[in-house]
């Protein structure tokens, strides 16, 4: 028997009142989640009423879209009690949430027939369907509002490897709520996200994620809060790709008490950059390799920033972040890739925070940089400790490094650098306090290598040495550099290099120079007067 009710008859009459505001569609609620949802009951459109069969052979995709056709008519909750549902393509609609119930699993069909056919974009996208399509999902939902996919129950992408249909995907939706669910064995984006609006991911699980993990692609307003991702390739993506045929940002995005792991990159945006990116914060995650499913292979990066297609990057926060054997921990990079660009041309990456980050087992430096003519801007880290496994060469640390202006933008694009701890080249207005490189063996690179950069602070910082003859710190064609609280640490030879016809400004206050060799160092095509230094602790 089906019934139907207003949101007030439902609230009246149902034994156990509330999912959030009301799990009958509304997305962002101010009431709390309750400690136990409650099961399928009377007054919910229950799958079963609908010939739902539930064992993992029939194929049910008739009947749960009937529950939904018919839940769609004055919005309800589409309930799937406990079973397994082997179904193809599902269309939410609006005002309509459906519910797993727990011990429920939504099986992706294993015929691809059971499927929406992609999309047929009338215009060039400039990216792969993975990223533009979405009809070929098991969930989709175009120009809805006001839709929720509710656990704790399962949804099964079904699949061994990459490439199949998203378990999730909507585009063009406003007020969605994607809650307390658990995503397994996806072969595509796992909650993908286009032009959407007013999001809200709390509680997701995702497990064995053979692509990308959540992926808001020209979104505004999206909050993700304690998830799990568990993936091969990136686990939280935001773009702003021409996947719309047009420009849109992504922007008012909050990530925040996650924990990541990945075999690709943790926290990424920017891949796809046609679209401007605002108001992003990261904060209270932790992010590691995945499980040994994929040979221990650690992820490229655990905070990648990135702008190569001509949009702009600003004010982005990150903060208290935990990683463990990431490759690069930080990477932050302005290029001239120019995608959906008539001709190639770059913004600005400018107005970044990323601070109270520690992290183990770095086996590649951190780098910031832009490129000739265009540096990126206003970049603060503040109370970071890398600790870097080391192994590097002297010959490393003279490697000429390429600009590679227009490659696609990933951690690992420059190879292994000539700093064991961070690298910054094409940058103005950069703000180094209280950061800290460590190393795990020996390496005879200098922990941090700044090149072509103005307005530099130094601020109550340290290093350990490298093991040859080279500096600590490396200033190469630096205009404008404060130096407070610097200090050098036991077997330090020279703290600092001076370097390049354009270095001037340098001004060094106030630092401990007790345990090097020497403070600086200044290569001869550096004037004299280029050095300014008062009451700093005299090596030796």
């Amino acid at each position: 028997m089906t019934m139907k009710m207003t949101r007030k008859d439902f609230l009246l009459r149902s034994s156990v009142a509330a999912l959030p505001l009301s799990i009958a569609g509304a997305a962002l609620a101010a009431e709390p989640t309750p400690a136990a949802p409650p099961s399928c009951g009377l007054f919910h459109f229950n799958v079963r009423n609908y010939g739902a069969i539930g064992d993992g052979k029939a194929k049910d995709t008739k009947a749960i879209q009937s529950a939904i056709d018919a839940a769609g008519k004055g919005g309800g909750v589409v309930c799937l009690p406990p079973g397994k549902y082997l179904s193809g393509t599902l269309r939410l609609k609006s005002h309509v949430t459906v519910y797993l119930d727990a011990g429920a699993t939504l099986m992706s069909s294993p015929d691809k027939d059971d499927f929406d056919p992609y999309e047929k974009l009338d215009f060039k996208s400039y990216s792969d369907n993975e990223t533009t399509d979405f009809h070929y999902a098991l969930l989709r939902g175009q120009d809805i509002e006001h839709v929720g996919v509710f656990g704790p129950g399962t949804i099964d992408g079904n699949r061994t490897k990459r490439g199949g249909p998203k378990p999730i995907a909507l585009k063009n939706c406003r007020h969605i709520a994607v809650r307390d669910i658990t995503l397994q064995n996806s072969p595509n984006y796992n909650i993908s996200l286009l032009g959407c609006d007013h999001v809200n991911i709390e509680g997701v699980t995702i497990l064995n994620g053979y692509c990308d993990g959540i992926d808001p692609d020209c979104c505004h307003h999206v909050r993700i809060a304690n998830c799990y991702v568990e993936s091969w390739d990136d686990a939280i993506v935001p773009k702003a790709s021409f996947a719309l045929g047009y420009r849109r940002s992504t922007e008012n995005v909050t990530v925040t008490n996650c924990v990541l792991a990945t075999a690709c990159n943790c926290f990424k945006l920017g891949t796809e950059s046609s679209g401007d990116f605002k108001n992003i914060t990261v904060s209270n995650c932790t992010m590691f390799a995945r499980p040994d499913l994929w040979k221990n292979r650690n992820p490229s990066s655990g905070i990648s920033l990135e702008m190569v297609d001509g949009a702009s990057v600003e004010r982005i926060a990150v903060s208290n972040i935990v990683m463990v054997d990431i490759e690069s921990p930080i990477f932050v990079r302005l290029g001239n890739r120019g995608r959906a660009q008539t001709v190639p041309k770059p913004e600005h990456l400018e107005g970044i925070s990323i601070s109270d980050i520690v992290a183990t087992g770095a086996q590649r430096a951190s780098s910031i940089t832009g490129i000739p003519g265009f540096p990126v801007r206003r970049i603060t880290l503040k109370n970071i400790r890398i600790s870097a496994i080391g192994g590097g060469t002297a010959e490393l640390a003279r490697k000429a490094m390429p600009e590679l202006e227009n490659k696609y933008p990933d951690a690992d694009m420059f190879g292994d650098l000539p700093a064991y701890g961070l690298f910054c080249r094409h940058a103005e207005t950069l703000v180094l306090d209280g950061v800290h490189f460590h190393l795990e063996k020996r390496d005879a690179r200098p922990a941090a290598i700044f090149d072509q950069v103005e307005d530099l602070d130094l601020l109550s910082s340290s290093a350990v040495p490298p093991s040859g003859g080279e500096p600590a710190i490396w200033l190469q064609n630096v205009r404008r550099c404060f130096m407070q609280g610097v200090r050098a640490l036991a077997g330090t030879k020279t703290l600092v290099k001076l370097s390049g016809e354009k270095t001037a400004g340098i001004r060094a206050v106030g630092n401990d120079f007790s345990e090097a060799g020497q403070g600086f160092q200044r290569e001869n095509e550096v004037a004299e007067k280029a050095l300014r230094q008062e009451a700093n602790l005299s090596p030796g």
